[in-house]
């Protein structure tokens, strides 16, 4: 059975991004796979002080003691990961970018974990264009982290919402979310 992790950026618990994970979520469900749901938002990650402890030789892993150290065994334990977020000052939410910042630490846990990682991305933004919205600029920086990693984006699902909960009206995206889910798990 596939272990899905799914990482929620938004500071709303049913946001727009919330909904678009969760039917990335039903997607996986729906072809067997395990899903795990985690709320970034209160948790406690602090910034990456860039001590590199975590890069030395028979390391015990990163030096910060916060909710990351829960965190690593996930991604370490999960087949894919879902990235959800919406669009904050023309990127990513600093909940997703603080995650993704203290994954440096990753190969103190174990080597390679990101290599062959599946993973989706969902992203919700106000306005109408994912250009002048900063979509885009979330978008290429999650497609140029995780081929540095070598991880495979196994798709993107991203649509424009203003009020919580209105992704919710877009058949079409919420149906390409759902099928994203079945994809992120399925062998290809």
């Amino acid at each position: 059975m596939k272990k899905v992790l799914v990482l929620l950026g938004s500071p709303r618990k049913k946001g727009n991004s919330a909904i678009l994970a969760d039917q990335i979520a039903k997607g996986a469900r729906s072809a067997r796979a395990k899903v795990e749901t985690i709320y970034l938002q209160g948790m406690k990650i602090a910034p990456c002080k860039a001590c590199d402890i975590c890069r030395k030789k028979n390391s015990k892993g990163c030096s910060i003691k916060d909710d990351m150290q829960g965190l690593y065994p996930k991604v370490i334990e999960a087949d894919a990961l879902v990235i959800a977020s919406p669009v904050y000052w023309f990127t990513m939410s600093a909940q997703i970018k603080i995650f993704l910042d203290r994954l440096h630490g990753l190969p103190a846990y174990k080597e390679d974990t990101l290599i062959g990682k599946r993973v989706a991305i969902a992203m919700t933004y106000g306005g109408e264009d994912p250009f002048d919205s900063g979509c885009v600029n979330a978008l290429r920086a999650f497609q140029d982290a995780f081929a540095y990693k070598e991880s495979k984006i196994v798709g993107m699902v991203y649509g424009s919402a203003e009020e919580a909960g209105e992704i919710r009206s877009n058949e079409k995206l919420t149906q390409e979310a759902f099928d994203l889910g079945k994809k992120l798990v399925s062998e290809d």
